[in-house]
């Protein structure tokens, strides 16, 4: 069994552990809140026996062999590393860190202390995921990714209304690239690498963040295109386009329903089974199987590409102008 804590009482972690219930050898120990009274009722409510309101205190308490970071972005280096240097293994929500020094010094931090430190990126461990990289040389030569993720959020009719909440605040290292930007390039970069050439704009909204954002990235006989936005809708699928076929991507956080479009109009339905209620179960799997094999990196969410989508958001971040304070401590 491995002993999990949680940092984090918000909606997210509510839905992790939902989809924990479905992985065996996961068990809830630990809860952390900065505030008392919130740790409690979150652990009674999940039957977690130990509380705290301090990380080291959590991280030295020896109540724990793994955590669980969802906790606002700009904080995640921070409390990722506490932990790693007490020997406990990091599940950390994404993005990983602020940017790419962030990123490295937790790579290294890992490698230090000899524990597991991987990102909580969802869609790379999906099944449907899956069968998009078995399914690929079926559509040729591929010339064109295209992801889009525009997903209005319900927070910005506050910032519409004068109040900023989280999402849209600098400090937390927040807004559209690291909320949702990165559903876009971790599947491009898991199945193409990294690129020659990526060009970015995007919309800065008063309070510091993107609301939206487009990048085009480069890569040798092919191009993608990601965009993305927290400011308006969309129900667009993804494509991956290749000179016999294409792939359709219904959703690209999610892979719920995925095909392949052939020239003669013919359709080929390459989704199946998928938990999609509970879709997290996946990377909690992934990683509850790495401690109990004694591994120390994700085949499949390793540091190299955790770090590679970082510099592609950082990269982006800084040709349209978005600077987060986490930037200038370096």
């Amino acid at each position: 069994m491995v002993r999990f804590g949680v940092v984090g009482t918000n909606w997210i972690t509510e839905i992790f552990l939902e989809a924990a219930k479905k992985v065996e050898n996961f068990e809830l120990t630990a809860v952390y809140s900065r505030k008392l009274e919130k740790a409690e009722e979150f652990a009674s409510k999940h039957k977690a026996v130990h509380t705290f309101t301090d990380i080291e205190g959590m991280a030295a308490s020896g109540e724990i062999d793994a955590v669980y970071i969802a906790s606002p972005n700009a904080l995640h280096a921070g409390q990722a590393k506490i932990f790693m240097q007490h020997g406990v293994h990091v599940l950390c929500e994404k993005p990983l860190a602020s940017n790419t020094a962030e990123v490295k010094d937790l790579i290294q931090t890992a490698k230090q202390h000899d524990v597991l430190l991987m990102e909580a990126m969802k869609s790379t461990f999906l099944p449907n995921f899956h069968a998009v990289q078995q399914n690929l040389e079926k559509i040729g030569t591929v010339r064109r990714y295209v992801a889009q993720l525009c997903q209005y959020s319900s927070r910005y009719d506050a910032y519409r209304q004068g109040t900023i909440l989280n999402a849209f605040n600098p400090e937390l290292s927040n807004g559209a690239t690291m909320d949702i930007g990165i559903y876009c390039l971790y599947p491009l970069v898991a199945l193409f690498g990294k690129p020659k050439e990526i060009k970015a704009s995007g919309t800065l909204l008063e309070s510091g963040v993107d609301g939206q954002a487009t990048i085009t990235l480069t890569y040798d006989g092919m191009e993608a295109v990601v965009y993305y936005s927290k400011i308006t809708s969309s129900t667009l699928p993804s494509e991956i386009q290749g000179e016999d076929a294409t792939i359709r991507i219904d959703h690209i956080g999610h892979f719920e329903n995925v095909s392949i479009q052939y020239h003669d109009s013919t359709e080929e339905t390459i989704s199946g089974p998928q938990d999609n209620d509970h879709n997290m179960r996946y990377e909690i799997e992934e990683f509850v199987n790495l401690i109990q094999s004694g591994k120390r990196e994700s085949s499949i969410n390793t540091h190299e590409l955790a770090l590679a989508v970082a510099e592609i958001m950082e990269k982006a971040r800084s040709q349209f102008g978005l600077i987060f304070p986490a930037d200038r401590i370096q």
